[in-house]
């Protein structure tokens, strides 16, 4: 596999004129799903913690003593991956465009699973961002027809909606103020939340990962970046977390909950994507093995 010299100052050939198309709609203002320069350096970035963090003998290379390079060298990644040192560089800087046939060469050699590969895509253009406003749709129907705690999460985890065995067993949401009423901030940092699941930590941060699956690619002023702003401002003790970029679809956990009546049980949260475009996710949590009703049905 061969890659193309970048022009020396410009990662494509200029246009003759104009250098971008006249918009039909109204234009408005760039944002990182639609700015290029944004987004590769985005793909750059994901690119270079996730070489960090492939060890040598993942990738059948002898590890040395005298390594001081966390994770593979960029020549190793070149190299496996069928480009040039210069050019694997450039792209992890965000200083050029690459095929979907580089990109993913690159994956294979960084050990990407099927959601950073995905996200790697999506950041390289390969993708299609879902950058317009949807028609809310109302699943409040929907949830109070669950006989187990159920919650609407939009895509920056904001709690939207939730049924009545939601509400008695974990704290109620609507008592929580509009801009905290996010589920990742609340396990982060609510005492009360926290009583219901000692052990938060594994289940924030599988949703942290499924958060960013869509964060990375939202502008400054959007509302992921927000609670991922409150997150660094009120723990930063977890910093490390925060800058994480592993990205990852949200897959069925069990977890043991205890009710405000001090039961203790297990149950397996399953996260369930709704169909509308930009929608959010239904978190259903089901009690494991049967027994009693969940808190709030009667």
């Amino acid at each position: 596999m061969t890659d193309p010299a970048p022009p020396p100052t410009t990662t494509r050939p200029a246009p003759a004129a104009p250098t971008r198309p006249a918009p039909a709609a109204p234009t408005r203002p760039a944002t990182l799903a639609t700015d290029p320069a944004a987004l590769r350096r985005e793909l750059g970035g994901f690119l270079r913690a996730h070489r960090e963090r492939v060890a040598p003998a993942d990738v059948g290379l002898p590890g040395t003593a005298r390594r001081r390079t966390s994770g593979l060298r960029r020549e190793e990644v070149a190299a496996l991956s069928g480009v040039s040192v210069a050019w694997y560089t450039w792209l992890e800087q965000g200083r050029v465009d690459t095929s979907r046939q580089v990109l993913d060469a690159v994956a294979r050699t960084l050990r990407l699973d099927a959601a950073a590969h995905r996200h790697a895509l999506g950041l390289a253009g390969f993708a299609t961002f879902e950058t317009g406003p949807s028609t809310p749709v109302d699943h409040q129907p929907m949830l109070d027809g669950w006989a187990t705690p159920a919650a609407l999460l939009d895509p920056a985890l904001d709690l939207r909606a939730w049924n009545g065995p939601y509400a008695a067993l974990w704290p109620d949401p609507a008592h929580v103020p509009p801009a905290r009423r996010n589920l990742l901030l609340l396990l982060a940092t609510d005492p009360g939340h926290q009583r219901v699941l000692p052990d938060w930590e594994p289940l924030a941060t599988d949703l942290y990962r499924h958060f960013r699956t869509r964060a990375d690619r939202e502008p400054p002023a959007s509302r992921s970046h927000e609670v991922t702003a409150l997150l660094r401002a009120e723990r930063p003790e977890l910093d490390a977390w925060w800058a994480c970029r592993s990205v990852a679809d949200f897959a069925p956990r069990a977890v043991t909950l205890t009710a405000p009546d001090g039961d203790v049980r297990p149950y397996e949260m399953t996260l369930l994507l709704t169909p509308e475009p930009r929608g959010g996710a239904v978190l259903v949590q089901t009690p494991v093995g049967g027994g009693p009703r969940a808190p709030g049905r009667t």
